[in-house]
């Protein structure tokens, strides 16, 4: 197959490309050119409705599907995945603004993978059974949730939109989905894939559209039992406000301000490297990035010169050319939202060590979105610019003198989702590690993921868990069977 983004995309209902009911289109803009190079569907509760009635037709053969013909078909769609890595990963740059070889080495691999683990993990998914000795046996079921909404971000557009959508059609369900507006392409692409992999009509239902229509009409939807939902803290709420009452089962992944802690005896070139891959991956543009650098006293001044020295060296620009370590961020509205928060600091009283400015594109690029990574120091743990998530490639530095305090400033976040620890010391790590108010913690490394593992935050970071089983037990309702013996 011939895989490219059309001058204007279709949703995906029933199986087939369709038009919006609306008739509207929104403009969909490169951010590290400026130029609009296709149109979007502005979508509503009328393709909502209708997308649910293709899942509510679609369900009934789907769910009782036997585990191994959904493990054939999902397969299938990894291995398209696979085979258009290029045509994917450029469409995905093209949207994001991130260089081109990170979607090559990141984003695309993760798409397939999250499809092949979920295929195979449906294969090994097992319930429990309690005896009553003499009296009785106990068996549960897990089975479909029925229809699900899945939303997804633009920051990691088709990794995320298929961490979501795998394990909900792993599990049986048939899923309505939105991908960002601001990203749609991959998610167009991917129901092409779905279209020749020959994933049957109506279990998958791809919508294009605002948060605010078409994100909303899903999640309010009375024939839509269950929402997945990666994106900010502040749309969480909203959902909730809305889905809780209709008691619908709730997956929300939001926000993140995540500390890495460093002590004097780390692995120091291990850990200097590390550092600055997790503050300034995807232009910071990752909830998981450590944006909060708190460093032992007495080598923070050492850190400090080293890892402004190697900040220095990230070449903004071109996410095509190979040798950009920074491409554009997303959209003029997530630019001009990180330059006021980096204003925020300055007037907080923030020393701008490095950055703290845009960055002029040349050629191609001349009006794309750029931004410097940028290091702050010399604010306090609860300023706006270390309690509010920025989302950009920008960092605070703190330092600190005991385990105590630099717990202290972990924990001083009203969110929760990530940690990193730098030490030697295993029994400290492992202190630090049970108390850090954080879902994820990473020990002497970063983003070193096992798709196994439950993924998920504390605080305003999220409710529940997805990855692994937790994404499979998200998907099914649990039923017990008591047979009298």
């Amino acid at each position: 197959m011939n895989l490219s983004v059309p001058a204007t995309l279709a949703n995906y209902i029933g199986g087939a490309l369709a038009a919006p009911a609306t008739g509207k289109y929104m403009d969909n803009t490169n951010p590290a050119t400026g130029a609009v190079y296709c149109q979007i569907p502005d979508s509503g509760e009328k393709d909502v409705e209708t997308a649910v009635e293709a899942a509510e037709a679609a369900l009934p053969e789907w769910s009782v599907t036997s585990a191994e013909a959904r493990f054939t078909v999902l397969n299938r769609i990894a291995d398209l995945i696979d085979n258009n890595i290029d045509a994917l990963a450029l469409a995905e740059t093209n949207d994001n603004g991130k260089p081109l070889w990170l979607s090559k080495r990141v984003d695309i691999p993760r798409a397939s993978a999250n499809f092949r683990f979920f295929a195979t993990g449906i294969m090994h998914f097992s319930t429990e059974s309690h005896s009553m000795e003499d009296k009785a046996i106990n068996y549960t079921l897990r089975q479909p949730v029925g229809v699900v909404g899945c939303i997804s971000p633009w920051n990691l557009p088709l990794y995320l939109f298929t961490w979501k959508i795998a394990p909900a059609l792993a599990a049986g369900n048939c899923v309505v989905a939105k991908p960002s507006e601001v990203t749609p392409a991959t998610a167009y692409l991917l129901s092409v894939i779905c279209r020749e992999a020959g994933l049957p009509a109506g279990v998958l239902n791809i919508i294009h559209g605002t948060g605010q229509d078409c994100g909303a009409a899903i999640v309010a939807h009375e024939r839509i039992k269950a929402i997945s939902f990666t994106g900010s803290t502040k749309a969480g709420k909203q959902i909730a406000a809305v889905a809780a009452p209709m008691f619908k089962k709730l997956s929300l992944e939001l926000g993140g301000k995540n500390p890495n802690i460093i002590f004097a005896d780390c692995n120091w070139l291990k850990m200097m490297a590390t550092t600055l891959q997790s503050s300034f991956s995807n232009q910071g543009q990752i909830c998981l990035c450590g944006s909060r650098i708190l460093v032992e006293e007495s080598i923070y001044e050492k850190f400090k010169e080293e890892f402004i020295a190697r900040a220095q060296k990230l070449s903004v620009g071109d996410p095509l050319d190979e040798s950009s370590k920074q491409g554009a961020v997303v959209s003029r509205l997530h630019y001009d939202k990180v330059l006021s928060c980096i204003a925020v600091a300055k007037e907080e009283g923030g020393t701008i060590l490095l950055g703290g400015h845009a960055v002029q594109g040349t050629g191609r690029c001349a009006d794309g979105l750029f931004i410097a990574p940028t290091i702050i120091e010399g604010l306090g743990a609860d300023c706006r610019t270390n309690m509010e998530e920025i989302f950009g490639p920008v960092v605070t530095l703190q330092s600190f003198k005991t385990e105590d305090e630099a717990l202290r400033l972990a924990n001083a976040s009203n969110y929760g989702l990530a940690a990193t620890i730098w030490t030697q010391d295993i029994s400290r790590a492992n202190r630090m590690a049970a108390k850090v108010q954080s879902g994820i913690i990473w020990v002497n490394c970063w983003l070193l993921r096992d798709l196994r593992t439950p993924f998920g935050g504390f605080k305003n970071s999220g409710v529940g868990r997805e990855g692994g089983w937790e994404a499979l037990r998200f998907f099914t309702e649990v039923k017990n069977v008591c047979v009298e013996l």
